[in-house]
């Protein structure tokens, strides 16, 4: 096996030899004779995702072995599918999908909690070449709304709830909410009845899971072209509309298995742990489709690192199924600290088994990477990528050969992916200069070939800016070693808990409360989210209600609007907002503030008595 050099030279020397070769991995309908061509992998390539995923395991003497164990301490279940268990359920749900007139090119939303037929249902799509579009389930309804316009879904996939450590939340009334605000009509909702909470259907459009599963027939796999969409992923953009990521098939097929071995270190048949979501990226990534492409059994959890019971409920996971390589962010791991600070929690189990910790999401600070270390006693491996990127684009690959670790970086970039950082004028940066985070062209397989029905802002949003170059949004430095720090976003996307929020967003909501005249909402360092986000209000003139009865009716909007996820918890009403001559808000000066560190009163600010009052603002509980 070549090293972490030659590797990635090849990579990016003879990106096409590089990444044929990593297609062999891969079972074709048709080989694809061409590897990159007009901007995409694969073109003439056929193949079926879910086929890859399921029915060669099987095929290949698999079928006995664990595919998926659902281990869910909220409702304290506990369930291993085979890979034949898996293709069966599969199979039937595609054909139900089939019969409600789902074909290929259809796109079908999920809206689900994490239970085994989420997975079910995004294998089922893939099976058919329709296109799912999961939305994580702590959006409110009208995020959903938003989704199924711009998705424009034949059948939506839900459930009758989701149930969080001290409360079920209801998702049928969500998704009947958003079903009245959207002006598209999906054919059909499919309803899967949890017993914590029974979901009212209604007739002529809802159709009760288990029923509708139990009467179809099984589906074959339906062939599909190498850049066929697998799956539309919607992402927070700098403006309240939501981009809609595209994946195809062949490319990220092919990225994925490749990512297994060599970024992972995972083979077949070992156990493979993302503790995330399947609304987010790594769920899709990592809990779905990789860890089965590459013949690993994957875990699904329904819980939380804390309070479900306690925060030992992790290494409970990894000592009861054998995990071998854990992958989660690391808010979780803040979070088990701050709740087992000596790791007393930890050692109740036999952790043994487990060989690498892997961490993304967010930045990974030192002192959380030293405490992970110490505690568990194995590499633990900051890495880094995006939504759109579909798998890291800088990591540890130890699969390949380990590198020494720097602590606040995710090491160097992966094989395929040519980081550049790039100053004003598009020249590189010398080594510790801070710049964009930038891709150089060509993309390498698995990455967003464009947004859904969306190519011209797709240019506008990535291409633009750097010509030649993939804009990351990021910002960051190359050291002397080649090594990447990645510093924080350039745009006004904030990352809590390693999920990626608008605050141009949560900015239109704060704006649409009557009493409000003008707003900023700025992410600011927490301990435990990395980001979170801050409400700034100025209110109308002749307004005469207490400002914290007005702050508490935004914390509560945005929790509806958008959904418990944004963390929005703090709202203050100020006086004015620190604004330039021409009207524009010093939010990068309102950030420094915020984070404690130095700034200096801008020239071309209004009044420049309205930062002490900012900083006071904050200084409020």
């Amino acid at each position: 096996m070549s090293g972490y050099d030659d590797t990635y030279r090849h990579s990016i020397e003879r990106p096409e030899a590089f990444w044929g070769e990593a297609a062999l991995g891969i079972s074709w309908d048709e080989t694809p004779a061409t590897v990159y061509a007009g901007g995409r992998w694969f073109p003439d390539g056929r193949l079926n995702t879910c086929h890859n995923a399921l029915d060669r395991h099987v095929a290949a003497g698999r079928a006995d072995q664990p595919a998926l164990i659902y281990d869910s301490p909220v409702t304290g279940t506990t369930r291993t599918y085979t890979y034949a268990e898996l293709l069966d359920e599969v199979a039937r749900t595609a054909g139900m999908l089939r019969g409600l007139g789902v074909t290929a090119g259809d796109t079908v939303v999920i809206y689900m909690p994490m239970v085994p037929e989420a997975v079910v249902a995004m294998l089922a799509c893939a099976r058919l070449g329709a296109v799912h579009s999961v939305v994580f389930g702590g959006f409110a309804a009208g995020e959903l709304a938003v989704r199924i316009d711009h998705a424009r879904p034949k059948v939506v996939l839900s459930a009758s709830c989701g149930i969080e450590p001290a409360r079920v939340v209801a998702y049928k009334p969500l998704l009947d909410a958003a079903l009245e605000q959207a002006g598209h009509t999906p054919d059909r909702c499919v309803i899967l009845q949890r017993p914590q909470c029974a979901a009212e259907l209604r007739d002529g459009r809802d159709l009760d899971w288990a029923r509708a599963v139990a009467g179809a027939e099984p589906a074959g796999c339906v062939s599909v072209a190498a850049t066929d969409p697998l799956y539309i992923l919607y992402t927070s953009g700098t403006t309240g509309s939501p981009k809609g990521v595209v994946r195809d098939n062949g490319g990220h097929a092919v990225a994925l298995h490749w990512s297994m071995s060599n970024v992972y270190g995972a083979a077949p048949g070992e156990v493979y742990w993302a503790a995330s979501d399947v609304g987010w990226v790594v769920g899709h990534s990592y809990i779905v489709y990789a860890p089965l492409l590459a013949g690993c059994t994957t875990v699904l959890y329904e819980g939380k690192p804390v309070g479900t019971p306690d925060p030992g409920a992790f290494w409970r996971v990894v000592a009861a199924h054998g995990v071998r390589t854990l992958f989660t962010a690391p808010t979780a791991i803040r979070a088990i600290k701050k709740e087992d600070p000596s790791g007393d929690f930890a050692k109740k189990y036999d952790l043994s088994g487990l060989r690498y910790l892997f961490l993304a999401g967010e930045r990974l600070d030192p002192d959380t990477y030293h405490w992970a270390s110490d505690l568990l006693g194995i590499p633990v491996i900051d890495h880094w990528w995006q939504t759109e990127t579909g798998w890291p684009i800088a990591a540890d690959c130890v699969g390949i050969e380990r590198l020494p670790v720097k602590p606040g970086s995710p090491t160097k970039a992966v094989p395929g992916w040519d980081v550049h950082i790039l100053d004003s004028d598009g020249n590189d940066c010398p080594p510790g200069v801070e710049g964009a985070v930038t891709v150089k062209l060509p993309l390498p397989p698995g990455a967003l070939p464009t947004l859904y029905r969306d190519e011209a802002r797709f240019t506008r949003s990535y291409l633009e800016r750097y010509p030649g170059h993939y804009l990351t949004g990021d910002g960051g430095h190359l050291d002397e070693d080649g090594y990447l720090y990645v510093m924080g976003r350039i745009d006004d996307v904030i990352n809590v808990a390693g999920h990626r929020l608008s605050t141009g967003a949560m900015e239109e909501v704060v704006a649409a409360h009557p009493d409000v005249a003008e707003c900023a909402v700025i992410g600011v360092a927490d301990p435990l989210k990395g980001q979170a986000p801050m409400g700034f209000v100025v209110l109308k003139a002749g307004a005469r209600r207490e400002p914290e009865e007005v702050e508490r009716e935004l914390v509560a909007l945005v929790r509806e609007r958008i959904g418990p996820v944004a963390a929005f918890r703090r709202a203050v009403v100020v006086a004015r907002l620190p604004k330039t001559r021409s009207g524009k808000i010093l939010r990068a000066t309102m950030r420094d503030i915020a984070d404690g560190r130095p700034y200096t009163t801008p020239s071309t600010i209004e009044d420049p008595a309205a930062l002490p009052e900012i900083a006071d603002a904050m200084k409020t509980p």
